[in-house]
């Protein structure tokens, strides 16, 4: 067998990481590389827990070894020898933000520094996560250059190419979705974009430079973040002159060029967090975004709205607010997927304890431990058949929810709150 042109190891195998790494190992030898012995272990057994990657196809990839060079396949480990062979290395690591909305390149840091011990002489370094326009060359490549003590651009290269995936969308798949590229040097930009597209059937789009690429990527979701917080000021608007959004929303989208935006929770990994990055690079250029932030702090608040939505129709309806119980469908940051990071279903819960409610969730996507972890929040994955809530919010319209007569897990008089404008509107109270 002919020996492979790429020997590739991908660095962080969640969300983005995992899916990339099984597309390329179609082809490719490949080594995933996470520091979380828990994930290796399960992923060596070939089970994903982020669902993202069916057991079928993690059987036929996944090695109990490290490939030789003409051999394809994957080998997941947290063990740092054995990213020494590799000539590709792909970083896919979280970029997220603080408590106070500013970029934690962290992840990035330690992610560059493993793989700058790891470089030899004419290696490519792929980054794909999510950052503002200079981050690859002005933070990355000098951590790079530190611990390699190689020297950038003549002795390795790097690229950018931003991640595409969207966490439990069975349709649009990491190879389905057309890929930007970018290189440090032209003839890096070619290799980088001849990889992408022996593995992308959808396609590539070379960027003419690594901060393009790096740009493009973050406007995609600033700009959503823009629309969705558009919509969500309309629902405020037109629940004050008492008319549905979602049907005012229906008969526009009659016109051709109509954006299909709806209201709702932004959270996640991306839209909620991406335009914070933007944001930053372009105050530190003397540039106070107004639209960018104003949306931000919009979609940021829409929990607290849901909540006192629910509560002012509980009051109309002559329900007591005071120790009620209301049962919340769904905490992850979308449906018919288990990733709960940085979901803003919990601003809804903490809001509505606020007023001195009793909150149970229920979400059959989401693992407990997970939440319990991220949030010090509990949940249940089934719900009890006999008991009654005062009140009822879904949050989440996971496809368990959609069918089900939800009436019937409410008392008389009680309130059905739909975020997410899936349910029959015979069923429910109100709709955001």
């Amino acid at each position: 067998m002919e020996q492979s042109k790429y020997y590739i190891s991908v660095i962080g195998l969640g969300y983005v990481g995992l899916p990339l790494a099984v597309e390329f190992s179609k082809y490719y030898p490949v080594i995933g590389f996470d520091i979380n012995k828990k994930r290796i272990l399960e992923l060596q057994r070939g089970h994903d827990s982020t669902l993202e990657v069916d057991e079928a196809l993690m059987a036929e990839v996944i090695l109990d070894h490290a490939p030789a060079a003409n051999e394809k396949g994957i080998y997941c480990t947290d063990d740092v020898q054995h990213l020494n062979n590799c000539t590709v290395f792909i970083i896919t690591v979280p970029t997220p933000v603080d408590k106070n909305n500013r970029p934690d390149l962290t992840p990035l840091y330690k992610a560059s520094e493993t793989v700058g011990r790891a470089l030899k002489k004419g290696d490519i370094v792929v980054y794909e996560s999510t950052v503002y326009p200079g981050v690859t060359e002005d933070e990355c490549v000098p951590v790079l250059e530190k611990f390699s003590e190689l020297k950038f651009n003549v002795d390795f290269f790097c690229g950018y190419s931003p991640e595409r995936i969207n966490p439990g969308d069975k349709l649009h798949t990491v190879a389905k979705i057309k890929k930007i590229t970018s290189g440090s040097t032209p003839e890096t930009a070619d290799k980088v974009d001849e990889l992408y597209r022996s593995v992308i059937t959808a396609g590539t789009h070379k960027a003419p430079s690594i901060k393009v690429a790096e740009a493009a990527k973050v406007i995609e979701n600033s700009q959503r973040d823009i629309n969705i917080a558009f919509v969500n000021e309309l629902a405020k608007i037109f629940n004050r002159l008492g008319i549905d959004t979602h049907d005012v929303l229906d008969a526009s989208a009659t016109k051709w060029n109509f954006l299909p935006f709806k209201p709702g929770l932004v959270g996640g990994h991306c839209i909620g967090v991406d335009p914070y990055y933007l944001a930053q690079k372009a105050q530190e250029s003397g540039y106070h975004p107004e639209i960018i932030l104003a949306g931000r702090r919009l979609n940021d608040g829409m929990g607290q709205y849901i909540a006192g939505e629910v509560v002012k129709l509980m009051i109309k309806n002559d329900v007591a607010v005071k120790g009620a119980d209301i049962l919340v469908l769904g905490i992850t940051f979308k449906e018919n997927c288990p990733d709960v990071r940085n979901t803003r279903v919990v601003d809804i819960i903490s809001e509505l304890i606020s007023y001195g409610v009793n909150v149970t969730i229920y979400d059959p996507w989401a693992k407990p431990e997970d939440v319990k972890h991220e949030y010090g929040i509990d949940i249940i994955s089934s719900l009890p058949e006999t008991k009654l809530f005062d009140s009822l919010v879904l949050a989440v319209a996971h496809r368990e929810f959609l069918t089900a007569d939800w009436k019937k897990a409410v008392k008389k008089g009680g309130i059905l709150y739909d975020v997410k404008g899936c349910l029959d509107k015979g069923m429910i109270s109100a709709r955001l």
